[in-house]
């Protein structure tokens, strides 16, 4: 049986990274989001998916950062924030997933917005740190 205070310890930096995932989008109240620190989260080899359609699209970290931050520093996505509202995590050994609710809004060239949905995040330990190998998502309809 794996001791009580790693899983802890666990659990608390899992919490960290996704508080830190969820944040980095950010850019309510003239705030500037910090989209370039998810090189910092992600494995080298991340893998980040919207599924809201049906049909998947599949981004590396690279990827992904570009057209977040034109998006989010331009004027076209303006008092973006997106929070997780509720999670389950499950840790064995140096593998971990989170199952969460999240809510998001903002406005969309110039519309404003509110939405719902599920994501589910891969974590797995190298030396010592928690770090995502994968994101996919799903805003509800």
């Amino acid at each position: 049986m794996e001791n009580t205070v790693d899983i802890t310890n666990d659990l608390e930096q899992i919490d960290h990274i996704t508080k830190l995932f969820f944040d980095v989008f950010t850019n309510k109240d003239g705030r500037i989001p910090n989209v370039m620190a998810l090189k910092k989260m992600f494995i080298a080899k991340g893998i980040i998916i919207s599924n809201t359609e049906g049909k998947p699209i599949f981004y590396d970290v690279n990827g992904f950062i570009k057209p977040r931050i034109d998006m989010l520093t331009n004027g076209t996505l303006i008092n973006f924030c997106e929070k997780e509202v509720s999670h389950k995590t499950e840790v064995y050994r140096n593998v971990g997933h989170r199952f969460c609710h999240y809510e998001k809004s903002g406005e969309l060239d110039g519309q404003y917005f509110e939405s719902k949905g599920m994501k589910t995040i891969q974590f797995i330990k190298v030396n010592e740190k928690w770090m995502i190998s994968s994101v996919a998502w799903a805003d509800k309809k």
